[in-house]
């Protein structure tokens, strides 16, 4: 009773406020309860565990969607078969965290990316590098959808293409801050990079030109964390720091709407502000089959909204921060990883859960969904890299 009425008197939410670990301390504390609950359900057909730290980015291979690449904070990459978790061969050499990793579009390459910015190129089959080069820390990285070109962000702001493995590099340069997010349009004429300083553009790959820029009121007030485009590139979505997705025309480099939280969720009371600055646009996505887009935020909001009228349609509501969403490629079906370490099915129609998976024992950080979305493969800090097979007869 005594140590119960001391208890009292402590105020929980003040102390440590100050100290810059709180924060890091109350995860691990909360951690270790999570774990064990989490630990008791694994719904994973196979556990790749060769990483020794934890597992950033996973990418399956487009072409036969047997294999996958997980690079991890072990300054690691592996290729590594999906059916049985076998490992193919590693892509080694990396001198920091490998945080990109990804096959060309017919499966012959594959690139790896660590944060210092060396990138290495290999061919699959023959399991030999073909091609290195080295620049400014690495943002992001990614394959052109049709050819053998890669395009990265660096933090320097710069954007870099390469021909593989010929090397021959063109050069887009960005504000003076870091490239945060990119995409190339489906066209493959055309790429989309967002900045550090809110702006956005969209580059002419061939040319090296700037087709349009996106700042002040029509660019974003804080970071862009990533961006997207539909299937026919004529509309792209940017997420931001700043919690709002803007819905902008390619051709014209128009903003068309603006999706903000405020029309999710009321504004917090001031003794809430701290909450509230900590929320942001993670991830976002457009469906194939229906006008229907998706963004989650770090505060565990799934918000679908329909294009036709812009207006919001469901919010799905998880206990935590959603990292990543992918959209089914036939369906109206969207994935969402997220800090709890379970991916869950959503029927964008509804609104409602289809279904949840669980077997990491830490937040996911990356996944991947194969063609016909029957499996998908995640990324965790438990160092871990698990497939799940997510196949139902009634989908």
């Amino acid at each position: 009773d005594d140590l119960a009425d001391e208890m009292e008197d402590v105020d929980f939410d003040d102390e440590g406020a100050d100290e810059p670990d709180a924060e890091a301390w109350e995860t691990e504390e909360d951690d270790e309860g999570v774990e064990d609950s989490m630990e008791a359900q694994d719904d994973s057909e196979v556990t790749f565990s060769l990483h020794s730290a934890s597992v950033f980015c996973v990418s399956l291979d487009p072409k036969t969607n047997t294999l996958a690449v997980t690079g991890g904070e072990d300054d690691k990459a592996f290729v590594w078969r999906l059916s049985d978790g076998e490992l193919l061969f590693e892509c080694s050499g990396h001198k920091d965290s490998v945080t990109c990793a990804g096959f060309s579009h017919d499966s012959v390459f594959v690139a790896t990316g660590d944060m210092s910015g060396l990138i290495k190129v290999w061919r699959v089959d023959t399991k030999e590098e073909v091609w290195s080069f080295e620049v400014g820390d690495l943002e992001w990285m990614e394959w052109h959808p049709q050819a053998h070109v890669l395009l990265v962000g660096t933090a320097d702001g710069n954007s870099w293409m390469w021909k593989i493995p010929s090397g021959d590099c063109k050069t887009f340069q960005g504000p003076a801050c870091p490239a945060t997010c990119g995409r190339i349009l489906p066209d493959g004429k055309r790429a989309v990079v967002g900045y550090e300083d809110g702006t956005m553009r969209i580059w002419d790959l061939k040319q090296g030109t700037s087709l349009h820029v996106l700042k002040g009121q029509d660019g974003h007030q804080d970071p862009l964390t990533c961006v997207a485009s539909n299937q026919d590139g004529s509309l792209i979505m940017t997420g931001s720091v700043d919690c709002h997705a803007k819905l902008i025309n390619s051709a014209t480099g128009k903003v068309v709407c603006v999706f903000k939280t405020e029309s999710i969720a009321p504004k917090p009371s001031a003794g809430e502000g701290e909450e509230a600055e900590s929320n942001s646009v993670e991830s976002l996505g457009f469906c194939n089959v229906m006008p229907l887009a998706a963004v989650g935020y770090l505060d565990g909001t799934l918000a679908i909204y329909d294009l036709s009228t812009q207006s919001l349609r469901h919010k799905c509501q998880h206990e935590s921060g959603i990292v990543q969403l992918l959209w089914e490629e036939s369906s109206a079906v969207v994935y969402t990883c997220s800090l709890d370490g379970a991916v869950r099915l959503w029927d964008a129609r509804s609104g409602k859960m289809i279904s949840e998976y669980r077997g990491h024992s830490a937040e996911i950080l990356d996944f991947a969904v194969n063609k016909d979305a029957s499996i998908v493969v995640t990324t965790s800090g438990d160092h871990q890299a698990k497939v799940f097979c997510v196949q139902r007869p009634d989908r």
